[in-house]
């Protein structure tokens, strides 16, 4: 299969969404830490990471969870698993811990670095999709 086959979209548009509707500029820089970005992947995986932000190759961000506590005391730390019931996570000193849930006891806030890319995959075309490929193909 030819990876560059899917380069099929409009970079200059893409360059405008990026920088525009699909408010990327507010987490990536094309002049910092997406510097050389369309040499260090194909586009197939650039795609890819639009789509699934946590596949493919790179480091994964982890998402964090700050719980606050009936008597106000907060606890905060990397999220490992939430459900209705329950939330663990490893805390700041390393320590695994989960807390029982009621409803809204304790307070949990979530905090997922990819939340914008799933959010926005809600909301992209497949005209932007293509475009924005194009766009980041062009950050050699």
């Amino acid at each position: 299969m030819d990876v560059n086959a899917i380069v099929v979209g409009n970079a200059a548009s893409g360059a405008a969404y990026f920088n525009g509707a699909g408010k990327c500029r507010a987490c990536h820089n094309p002049d910092t830490d997406f510097k050389g970005i369309g040499a260090r992947y194909d586009p197939f995986v650039l795609q890819g990471r639009i789509i699934n932000p946590r596949g493919g190759r790179g480091p994964i961000r982890p998402s964090t969870v700050r719980v606050t506590l009936p008597s106000g005391q907060t606890v905060s730390g990397r999220l490992v698993a939430v459900d209705d019931f329950s939330v663990t996570m490893i805390d700041d000193a390393g320590v695994r811990r989960s807390l029982s849930r009621d409803n809204e006891v304790p307070k949990v806030e979530i905090t997922d670095p990819y939340q914008a890319h799933l959010d926005n995959l809600l909301k992209i075309t497949d005209k932007q999709m293509h475009d924005l490929t194009a766009y980041l193909v062009t950050l050699k």
